[in-house]
């Protein structure tokens, strides 16, 4: 069950660096959704996501496998040192789980956010909001112009 990305955008912007999987679709809110089995997914948190969290902490789920979740409902929580956030529903269908591996590791969140990292499963099928890796290239582009402009930041270049 390897989701391993195909191919990769390369995206570079200020100080920030990552390679998007272009196979993945990404949502507004910073979550990456790819399917491993028809209509099964695996989400998990991109790394602008990971890297405005901090170095994650802990991280828990409310709802159980089997539940019927849909776009934007709470699923739980993830900890880093620079925030808490909470884990969003990025598909229409059944929570199939959480990833076991973040009990031993949560590091792997950061770590490698588009493999081992990965959050939980759905049964089902991405939310509508999901955009392509161009489209999300785009959302990133306009947090990191609304984050300059919260520092004071005047163009593109000055970072």
């Amino acid at each position: 069950m390897d989701t391993a990305p195909s191919r990769a955008l390369h995206y570079r912007r200020c100080n920030f660096v990552t390679d998007l999987p272009v196979d993945y679709l990404y949502s507004p809110s910073h979550f990456w959704i790819a399917q491993f089995e028809p209509e099964h997914w695996r989400v998990g948190l991109t790394k602008f996501a990971t890297r405005m969290l901090g170095e994650m902490v802990d991280h828990a789920f409310q709802v159980q496998p089997g539940a019927e979740v849909a776009p934007g409902q709470t699923l739980g929580w993830v900890e880093g040192f620079k925030a808490i956030s909470d884990l969003f529903c990025i598909a229409q269908g059944r929570f199939t789980g959480s990833n076991p591996a973040l009990k031993e590791k949560i590091a792997l969140i950061s770590e490698d956010p588009y493999r081992a990292g990965w959050l939980y499963t759905v049964q089902g099928r991405p939310a509508s909001q999901c955009v392509d890796v161009y489209g999300y290239r785009d959302v990133l582009d306009q947090t990191i112009d609304r984050l300059q402009e919260q520092t004071g930041k005047k163009s593109k270049d000055d970072c």
